[in-house]
């Protein structure tokens, strides 16, 4: 007789000013055999809401009977920044860490992304494997991050399925940029100091749902539970190209209008001062920066978005290790 289950539970993560509690629903699959314990979470952005969409086709698809083991899933991660669209939080919320992602483990008596971490850290250090689903913008080709050095994380990745896999330096390999901007409070740097292999899938698109990006995730989904054997079968081997996702952004030196190049075509490996686009002054036409690839390596994003201000992230371009 089997008794596999599905449950959900209303989780209290943190209280407002107010007294408003700060709630989010924890679904539970369990099988009717033993297994390993997955941890998927997603939305700890507000506008990355197709990693939510994921979470529920993955639970219409997921084949309850053939489950061995134990997945526990959280659709919104962050309830706060998810009613407001945004990726972080208003000051008057946390002005102290208005990134969620930046504060794992969390902490219960921290400030209010500190306590609503916490809370869900209780679920994922329980785990044998976490994903953490997020989403970027349309310029951005999917990939899967995994720290550097990580073989279990590392499986996990390929196993999700993604053309791209690019591996962090985390800790004391990390550039100085990854420190100064908090890389160290990422739920899957915490994890994995705490033993536990994470994967961070960024699926493209935010604030729609997006069927590419959908289907992508809930594929990824199924094929990590079955290379951990939570589902019968084999993940598909795939041609995959690993890069190592590097913080030298190209960045807008200046505030105007970006105009991306026609060539080269994204997605492609690109050399070291290939043009990438231009910033212009939209009032006198004045070319204000040529955009150039800083090295050579794969071009996984490049700005569609036209008015940048100066700092503006304009393209992105990862080391390539294997293909």
């Amino acid at each position: 007789m089997s008794h596999e289950t599905h449950t959900d539970e209303v989780v209290t993560l943190a209280r407002l000013p107010s007294g408003v509690a700060l709630t989010t629903t924890v679904h539970t699959y369990s099988g009717s055999a033993d297994g390993p314990t997955l941890y998927v979470q997603a939305a700890q952005h507000g506008r990355e809401i197709n990693g939510t969409e994921t979470l529920r086709r993955f639970h219409d698809r997921l084949p309850l009977e053939s489950l061995s083991g134990t997945i526990v899933a959280v659709p919104v991660a962050n309830p706060l920044t998810f009613d407001r669209v945004s990726y972080t939080a208003p000051e008057q919320f946390d002005s102290v860490n208005p990134n969620m992602n930046r504060v794992w483990p969390g902490d219960a008596d921290g400030s209010l992304h500190q306590r609503m971490a916490a809370r869900l850290w209780e679920f994922a250090i329980q785990a044998d494997a976490i994903v953490d689903l997020h989403t970027g913008s349309p310029d951005l080709l999917p990939h899967v991050v995994y720290r550097e050095g990580d073989d279990r994380a590392r499986d996990l990745a390929k196993a999700f399925g993604t053309d791209i896999l690019l591996s962090e330096e985390a800790g004391e390999d990390a550039p100085e940029e990854w420190h100064r901007r908090d890389f160290a409070g990422k739920l899957r740097v915490a994890a994995a100091e705490a033993g536990v292999p994470a994967i961070t899938p960024e699926l493209a698109h935010s604030k729609q749902i997006v069927e590419d990006a959908v289907e992508t995730g809930v594929d990824g989904l199924l094929n990590v539970c079955r290379s951990l054997g939570l589902l019968p079968g084999n993940a598909p081997r795939r041609e995959q190209t690993v890069a190592r996702n590097h913080l030298g952004q190209v960045t807008a030196d200046d505030s105007g209008l970006f105009r991306p190049a026609p060539t080269p075509e994204f997605g492609r490996l690109v050399s070291a001062g290939t043009e990438l686009g231009t910033v212009y002054d939209p009032t006198t036409y004045e070319v204000l920066q040529t955009a150039t690839a800083d090295r050579e390596g794969l071009l996984y994003s490049l700005t569609q978005e036209a008015t940048v201000t100066a700092g503006d992230k304009l393209a992105s371009v990862a080391l390539v290790r294997e293909q």
